[in-house]
Order: structure tokens, then C-alpha cells, then sequence
């Protein structure tokens, strides 16, 4: 026979059974998505002027080359790029950016701020697999900051990664 404290304690497991064992889904998201409704990819690619000195090509954007998709804060997304190392370790890369296309921030001018994505990951990922494109999991953040390679306009803790099959 059940007594009335069994049958709550019955009844409150089968109700906190079906959270357990579920993870969410990411929402899977593009280049694109990353730019804010209403602002034309045409109009975050800037000019620039060539430091020949220097030899380095120095992009001017302008102000809807920061403009960041607000909507996507504290998103749980999963999203396809480029690793550009920011130290390499024995074990791997921990700390990277993830850019739209192979070499961008190396070979040619860096995107715009609303096209690079600062991960960090507490699993380094394997230094022998730095030029295949990956899928990115976890949180997204709308973060303006800066670094030597370029402004950078979101962050994500990588809680998840692998390579990106075409």
C-alpha cells in the first residue's frame, strides 16, 4: 500500500525524470546570422589603405562593421569556420579565433568585427588539425574587443567541437 510520502516521493521522481538526460539542442547558425536583420552584407566590407612600410593592407570600416547581432546573446549555437591559433600549445589550441574562410586575418586584411568570433575552449583542439574547417558548440556572446589581428565581436566557450563535413 502506498502512504501519502511515497507517493510524492513517486510522483516527484517521473516529474524530474524527463529533464534528466536531455540536452538542448544548437541552434545552427551561418556567417550571415551574425550580421544584424536590415544591414546588408555589402555594407560591412570597408576600404582600407595599403602601410606599405609595412607592407600590410590596414581595412576601415565603418560603424556597420561593428554593428553585432544582439539577438544572438547567450545563444546556445553550433556554427562552421576557420581556426586562427592564437597560441599553440604541446597539447593543442585553447584559445582561437573563428574566421568565415581559410587565411583571413593571416594572408588578407582581417573581416569586419561582426565577422570574428573569439573561442576558447577548456579541450585544446589538436594543433595537426589547425586548416580543416570545424562546427564550433556552445555560448555566444556579443563582445566588442581587440586584439593585434583585428576587433573581434563575439566570444564563445567552446563546449563542443569537430570537424565540419562538407
Amino acid at each position: 500500500m502506498l502512504n501519502r510520502r511515497r507517493m510524492l516521493t513517486l510522483l516527484s521522481g517521473s516529474v524530474m525524470a524527463p529533464t534528466v538526460g536531455f540536452a538542448a539542442t544548437p541552434r545552427e547558425i551561418v556567417w550571415d546570422d551574425l550580421i544584424p536583420k536590415g544591414v546588408p552584407y555589402s555594407q560591412i566590407i570597408g576600404e582600407g589603405e595599403l602601410d606599405e612600410i609595412n607592407d600590410l593592407w590596414n581595412p576601415i570600416y565603418d560603424a556597420n562593421g561593428v554593428k553585432l547581432n544582439e539577438d544572438l546573446d547567450g545563444a546556445y549555437i553550433k556554427m562552421p569556420g576557420y581556426i586562427i591559433p592564437l597560441e599553440v600549445g604541446a597539447k593543442g589550441v585553447k584559445e582561437f579565433m573563428l574566421v568565415p574562410y581559410v587565411g583571413a586575418c593571416i594572408h588578407t586584411p582581417p573581416p569586419p568585427a561582426n565577422q570574428l568570433v573569439m573561442v576558447t575552449t577548456a579541450l585544446p583542439w589538436p594543433g595537426d588539425n589547425l586548416w580543416g574547417a570545424v562546427w564550433v558548440t556552445g555560448v555566444i556572446r556579443t563582445q566588442l574587443q581587440s586584439t593585434n589581428l583585428g576587433q573581434i565581436g563575439y566570444s564563445i566557450a567552446a563546449e563542443e567541437m569537430e570537424l565540419y563535413k562538407w
